[in-house]
């Protein structure tokens, strides 16, 4: 009773497939078949366990005669036909009766040399024999169908005085045998992965790799041998580069985080830009305890993509300053005419409209500029190198003093002694933490303080900036972040100077070195803009 009880659970654990699903898959598999063969029509044959053979799924053509259940001799015929196919194990093909052209075609439906229907088919010709193979297969996927379908009634029927019928043990076999179709069906997922043009790799959460595809075995100069005896940690070592040079800080970090580690490789003996990512991998079947079932390695070829994103890049860089020289002269020219005393009162309030103007068109194409830096990703741009981020911090708050004493407002540091270093573009971090600083200083009150500190986090290393500002109103916490968005706060006049770029700077560039942003605000309290990046 307890062997039965374990198999039907398993097979249901392994299944999301229900008694109510199984006819619209039966019948999904015969439309997949009459792509091919354009069939007249298909009848699905169950095997009973008296032997007889009932209808379990049809599918015909609108223009085909169907075939009468019952009634007719070609009805009859084909049950034999059926009968015979299942008592040979082979396909048995027959020509239609006189005065109508065609195949009739029997298929034993088998799976783990039992036999649990048949496959009756016609067709509109002669069957060529190079269907053979694909009709065998879609007669395997069948009969696994069927044999799910009959494990998942019996189950909601059996009681446990069933369990000490005759039949108990071929109820075993029978769920025995839905399991390994489970698992046949569950390795075609494996298998797909081979025609994959990514490089793909499966860990499980002891190191192992039961999986890895060709394509990620050339990437890794990797034969199918040495395949065999290699861990996760051997085969990450193969893709060590000056950014990533721990494997297994790496790895510790999407174990405890459950976050995917990303990086762009580049490699000295091969051209081109590489993207990694390792992942961890949920039981999504269980919603409650998401439980983690292996890692994920994969490694593509980006190169392409970072290439149109450089050209997409330098048209736009071109496009903008290509523009600025018509601007510049305008602006130099119409400056000189308003200051022209000589000048008619009409013609001077024309050329102040035209500076205005070229004015306005001039701050739009800076923005352009700022839009094509936050998008640029290629190597000249993003120099990862080993940085400490409280030194960026007290260079920036050095820097930003005469600013903020300016404006009467106390800017201070709040050192770590033990911050490790993070793999970062030295300028685009500097200028990330300039832009929040300086949004601090800019959107805060007179003698109020701006405190920026850095500190350790798990495997991270933050960076916050802490006003005692206006604070962002609830509904524009999430858009702050967005390109072009300006908070408006009532009665003041928005800035004029600003793009609404800033912070939108501030997520690329920390998103692109695998970090996050994050924002805590209280309206008339203040603001705590943060951001991390993965420690090395």
């Amino acid at each position: 009773m307890r062997l039965t009880e374990k198999l039907i659970e398993s097979s249901t654990k392994l299944s999301s497939f229900s008694v109510e699903e199984a006819r619209s898959r039966l019948e999904s598999g015969l439309k997949l078949l009459d792509t091919v063969l354009s069939l007249k029509e298909a009848i699905l044959f169950q095997r009973e366990s008296n032997g007889n053979l009932v209808s379990a799924a049809r599918l015909r053509a609108s223009t085909s005669t169907s075939v009468e259940t019952g009634r007719n001799s070609t009805w009859r015929q084909g049950i034999k036909l059926c009968e015979r196919a299942i008592k040979t194990g082979e396909i048995i093909t027959q020509e239609l009766d006189a005065g109508e052209l065609g195949t009739s075609i029997a298929l034993p439906l088998r799976h783990e040399n039992r036999a649990v229907g048949a496959l009756l088919i016609r067709i509109n010709n002669q069957f060529d024999n190079e269907d053979r193979a694909l009709l065998t297969a879609v007669g395997a996927q069948l009969a696994r169908s069927l044999q799910r379908e009959e494990a998942c009634k019996s189950a909601a029927r059996h009681s446990r005085i069933s369990f000490l019928s005759a039949r108990a043990a071929d109820r075993r076999l029978e769920l025995l045998d839905v399991l390994n179709g489970l698992l046949s069906e569950q390795g075609f997922g494996l298998s797909a992965l081979s025609e994959v043009s990514d490089g793909m790799a499966i860990a499980y959460l002891d190191g192992t790799i039961p999986y890895i595809n060709s394509a990620l075995l050339r990437f890794a100069h990797i034969t199918d041998e040495q395949a065999r005896d290699l861990n996760l940690f051997a085969l990450l070592d193969t893709l060590r580069t000056s950014v990533f040079h721990e494997p297994a800080i790496a790895v510790r970090r999407v174990l405890q985080t459950g976050v995917a580690y990303e990086r762009e490789l580049e490699f000295p003996d091969r051209t081109g830009t590489f993207g990694l990512r390792i992942s961890l991998v949920f039981d999504r079947s269980d919603q409650e305890s998401h439980q983690p079932l292996c890692l994920a390695v994969n490694v593509r070829d980006i190169t392409r993509v970072k290439e149109h994103e450089q050209l997409k890049s330098d048209m736009i860089s071109l496009m903008s300053h290509e523009l600025r020289t018509p601007i510049t002269s305008i602006n130099g020219f119409s400056e000189l005419l308003i200051a022209d005393d000589q000048l008619p009162e009409q013609a001077k309030e024309f050329v102040t409209i035209i500076a205005n103007e070229s004015q306005r068109l001039s701050r739009m194409i800076n923005s352009f500029l700022a839009v094509t830096k936050l998008e640029r990703k290629d190597k000249q741009e993003v120099l990862k190198i080993p940085l400490r981020l409280d030194e960026i911090v007290r260079e920036t708050v050095m820097n930003l003093q005469p600013i903020a004493k300016k404006k009467r407002i106390r800017l201070v540091e709040q050192p770590n002694q033990r911050i490790p270093p993070v793999a970062a573009d030295k300028s685009l971090i500097s200028q990330a933490v300039s832009n929040l600083v300086n949004n601090a200083i800019r959107y805060s009150p007179e003698r109020t303080t701006v405190t920026v500190s850095t500190a350790l986090e798990a495997e991270a290393v933050r960076v916050s900036v802490e006003d005692r500002g206006f604070g962002i109103p609830p509904e524009a916490v999430d858009r702050v972040w967005e390109k072009f968005y300006r908070v408006v706060r009532e009665g003041q006049d928005k800035d004029e100077e600003s793009t609404g770029l800033g912070l939108s700077f501030v997520r690329e560039v920390v998103e692109q070195h695998g970090g996050a942003v994050d924002l805590e605000t209280e309206v008339g309290r203040g603001s705590k803009f943060s951001f991390t990046l993965p420690r090395l």
